[in-house]
């Protein structure tokens, strides 16, 4: 995977790109996120896809503090980053929680570039504004720097998702740091539970993969309602796995999505029984 960076407006969005032919797959992190912690997805369908993980603003090598953290400029992002790589051709976009979030509105904002939707962890947003200052609250709490990598693995749960974060960390003034603000952190999911983007769900025209985890943070009647209002979307819940299920289950999570992008790009064939064999 090769680093690259552009530009856009007052940011500069850093991106993994693994190169090479094939069909393009748009890989979006979630909060406090990099595209690091996709890298396992990323090679999983790097021999037969163009692989491209964001590092969305505010996060990663990307611009740490954006004076825009809307819902809006996030989708925009991506649409700069299609159009630099594909020249505006329509791709596949994976995101997982706030970035799938992201991928819901560009597939509604702009139909004409997302073939394919595939939504990890998320749904279409909306909640308690204090959930956005309780992270906030946490984020900023982290006692950094951290002596070391293991230190932050420790502090921060000894889970995979702290593996994640601690090996995203950025190494300078004697010490680790993240690579994001915890006030970004926090206006960033603000914007995302500010409103329920049903009317958007509804607006997406592509077909659509919905992969929840057995322990979900997502609410079963949100995903009902979901289901019901564009009943051909696909459904598939992984076992065994919490919030983050590409770091808790990699290996049911990459086979499910290759086994669904690899037959939705075939002329035919049922893609939905073929994900959920897989898990």
């Amino acid at each position: 995977m090769q680093r690259l960076q552009l530009r856009r407006e007052d940011v500069t969005l850093s991106y993994l790109d693994s190169g090479g032919p094939g069909p393009v797959v748009v890989l979006l992190h979630g909060l406090a996120g990099s595209a690091g912690e996709l890298a396992a997805t990323a090679a999983a369908l790097s021999d037969g896809y163009r692989v491209l993980a964001l590092d969305q603003r505010g996060h990663g090598h990307s611009t740490r503090r954006p004076a825009d953290t809307s819902r809006r400029a996030y989708v925009e992002d991506v649409v700069a980053l299609i159009a630099a790589a594909t020249g505006g051709a329509p791709v596949s976009v994976v995101g997982q929680s706030m970035g799938a979030h992201t991928a819901l509105l560009l597939a509604a904002w702009h139909p004409h570039l997302v073939q394919h939707l595939v939504l990890l962890e998320g749904g279409v947003g909306g909640g308690a504004q204090d959930t956005s200052a309780q992270l906030g609250s946490w984020f900023a709490c982290w006692p950094v720097p951290f002596p070391s990598r293991q230190a932050a693995v420790e502090h921060l749960g000894a889970t995979p998702t702290a593996a994640a974060w601690a090996q995203d960390l950025q190494e300078r003034d004697g010490g680790f740091w993240p690579r994001f603000d915890a006030d970004v952190m926090q206006a960033a999911i603000a914007a995302v539970a500010q409103s329920a983007r049903w009317t958007e769900w509804q607006q997406v025209q592509a077909p659509t993969l919905l992969v929840q985890a057995e322990r979900s943070y997502l609410d079963a009647a949100e995903i009902a309602q979901m289901l019901e209002l564009r009943p051909g979307t696909g459904h598939v819940v992984v076992p065994d796995a919490g919030h983050d299920v590409h770091l808790d289950q990699p290996q049911a999570w990459t086979q499910l999505l290759r086994r669904y992008l690899d037959t939705a790009h075939a002329p035919s064939g049922d893609w939905l029984s073929n994900a959920r064999s897989s898990t």
